[in-house]
């Protein structure tokens, strides 16, 4: 039986806290927490990542478990005492000495409970659940249960610096086990922290999903070629292209966060990317001047996330009604003004991690509604999250005339 320790219990509390009063990211938090914390053991960093992430993901079934009133209002010690002590009971997770039990009767009946409301079995807001379902109609009640899995670690061999098989070679002298699944891609047999590795340092490989990894591939891009990627965040999609094209061309990485740009730029010297040059979209002006400027643009979108849930469950208890309505405006807005960046002849890719048709196909339908003299589609397709395996994607492919 695992043992669950007073100074772990402690930063548990703690990092709900930064996750449900504060708003911090999830991921950002345990971090933080294992930072401050190095003299937890392996057994007490592990236990507090998997608790810390297994009550972000199941938080409202449990408080119907626990018998705490929804939505939580207060997140004071009592309420968080019993919530965790909940999770330990239905995890067998034994309770160390100094922390006072809450005498949570027995669990597992209420837990196991088919009959709940799907919104409080699948553990997701009341508005979160009728969207879904009016996105997805009956497939939704086959998605949700998927978000709510712990989703795979997958890898991107960079080819800049190594082929897959090697990359798998190199994990292996390090004593961690991948498989090839994909053209670049190798899946984990088990989680483990691949960033302290040498051949992470040695910018083999990127952490990115396998479904995530199609998309690059979908831009059809060459060598030699100018290639815009105008919502590129830390660069993820813009260093895949890199390799695709050899390091030969120029890829411009745009977006209107200076942060993540600089993310990008430690990561394209890392991995060898010499190709890629980051540019800020401080005005339209920076747009307009690039109009009929590039071979291929991808504009991988704000969206709801819909598709990654569960690498980031936090966020659908974070996301708004009124929040979907304002994405969609900007999707719109997105896929309208910087399509005009494509060159006559050229290629331009439109992606989200979501798969909702409000964000994907409808969104396809009204572009193609307005500029049907310009572009036309090529190819469209929504990549649905699977048990055990990659996240939801989608991604359309337009020609411009």
């Amino acid at each position: 039986m695992r043992i669950l320790y007073r100074p772990v219990w402690e930063g548990i509390q703690s990092a709900l806290r930064d996750i449900f009063r504060e708003g911090f990211p999830a991921d950002k938090v345990i971090q933080r927490h294992l930072k401050t914390n190095r003299k937890w053991g392996s057994h007490d960093r592990k236990l507090f990542a998997e608790a810390v992430y297994d009550l972000v993901r199941w938080w409202r079934r449990l408080l119907f478990v626990a018998d705490v009133p929804w939505p939580v209002t207060e997140f004071d010690i009592n309420t968080l005492s019993r919530v965790i002590e909940t999770w330990c009971l239905i995890h067998d997770v034994k309770l160390g000495s100094g922390i006072t039990s809450q005498r949570v009767g027995n669990v597992t009946n209420a837990w196991n409970d088919r009959s709940l409301p799907r919104a409080v079995r699948e553990s997701i807001p009341d508005w979160l659940d009728a969207w879904g379902a009016e996105e997805l109609g009956e497939r939704w009640d086959k998605v949700l249960p998927v978000l709510n899995t712990i989703a795979p670690a997958y890898l991107r061999a960079n080819r800049l610096k190594i082929t897959p098989e090697k990359l798998q070679a190199e994990l292996k002298q390090e004593k961690i086990d991948a498989s090839l699944v994909g053209d670049d891609c190798l899946q984990l047999s088990a989680r483990t922290n691949v960033f302290l590795t040498k051949c992470f340092a040695a910018g083999h490989f990127e952490m990115q999903d396998r479904n995530s990894q199609l998309v690059a591939p979908a831009m059809l891009a060459e060598p030699g070629q100018r290639v815009i990627d105008a919502c590129a965040g830390a660069g993820g999609k813009s260093l895949h292209l890199a390799a695709l094209m050899k390091n030969k061309g120029k890829i411009i990485a745009m977006d209107v966060a200076e942060k993540k740009l600089e993310q990008l730029r430690d990561r394209s010297t890392r991995d060898g990317a010499t190709c890629i040059e980051t540019r800020v979209i401080d005005s339209t002006k920076v747009i307009k001047r690039l109009k009929d400027g590039a071979d291929r643009v991808l504009l991988d979108v704000p969206c709801s996330g819909l598709g990654v849930l569960r690498r980031n469950p936090d966020s659908k208890w974070k996301l708004k009604p009124e929040e979907i309505t304002a994405l969609h405006q900007t999707q719109a807005e997105i896929l309208s003004s910087y399509a005009q960046m494509c060159k006559p002849g050229g290629i331009l890719v439109y992606a989200t991690c979501s798969i909702a048709p409000s964000e994907n196909e409808k969104q396809v339908e009204r572009f193609l509604s307005q500029h049907e003299t310009q572009f036309s589609l090529e190819e469209q397709k929504t990549f649905y999250p699977e048990v055990s395996g990659p996240d939801g994607f989608f991604f359309a492919r337009f020609k411009r005339s």
